[in-house]
């Protein structure tokens, strides 16, 4: 949403992305609420699985808890705390067994060193910095562009390229997220306890999850080229 606080015809480059934010969200719950009704022939919950998974790859020592929301799921690798929903840690469906079998993914990401979760982690404090500082830099170069040119313009890039760091850490995170949920696949398949239609489901789910960071991505980059293109344009006019 970076940029929408005045009306101009650039906010037409950053429209498709929305849209396909709109859909990825309209993708990701639907397919959740889908994946939810249908119900797991052995019974394991989320929880159980995520434990399964975990202690299989020699990670006994990550803890799982409960965490409110809808969701609301993560790893946390400083405290190596797997935090599940409540529909997913108690959930014996499709829906919830793959979400609670991703995160177990991120903790094996861990485990292992994987390095783009490595970076994405190193990037973290870099990107809550810029992103706080982005839009306050931008819009003080854009009032300046015009009695101070040379300080305004200089904000303004300097805004852009602040938050092109967030942009960067969303690109880190596509591999990260994907990589998760195929170790996840993984473990559910190999467990053999699962059937075909309903690693099927697992699936789906996963997929309209990772939709979501690619449709973050593609707003992101259109933002930039947003700002560029708004910038470059009071370049001209000096």
């Amino acid at each position: 949403m970076f940029g929408f606080f005045w009306w101009d015809w650039t906010l037409l480059i950053v429209l498709p992305g929305l849209f396909l934010s709109l859909w990825a969200q309209f993708k990701v719950k639907s397919s959740y609420r889908a994946g939810a009704q249908q119900l797991l022939r052995h019974g394991m919950t989320g929880g159980a699985v995520a434990r399964r998974i975990l202690d299989s790859n020699g990670l006994s020592d990550v803890s799982i808890e409960m965490t409110r929301g809808e969701l609301t799921d993560h790893y946390d690798p400083r405290s190596r705390v797997l935090r599940l929903s409540e529909g997913v840690y108690h959930g014996n469906n499709v829906a919830a067994v793959g979400v609670a079998a991703h995160e177990a993914g991120h903790a094996m990401q861990h485990s292992k060193g994987y390095l783009p979760l490595k970076l994405r982690s190193a990037l973290v404090p870099v990107c809550n910095v810029g992103s706080r500082l982005a839009m306050p830099m931008f819009l003080i170069g854009l009032f300046l562009a015009y009695t101070a040119p040379f300080v305004g313009e200089w904000l303004m890039f300097v805004g852009i390229a602040a938050y092109s760091l967030a942009v960067v850490f969303q690109l880190v995170t596509l591999p990260v997220e994907f990589n998760a949920s195929r170790r996840a696949m993984r473990c559910l398949a190999g467990s053999g306890t699962m059937s075909d239609e309903e690693l099927k489901g697992s699936r789906r789910v996963l997929s309209a999850a990772a939709m979501t960071y690619v449709a973050a991505l593609a707003v992101g980059l259109l933002s930039v080229l947003r700002l560029l293109v708004i910038a470059g344009s009071h370049s001209r006019r000096r």
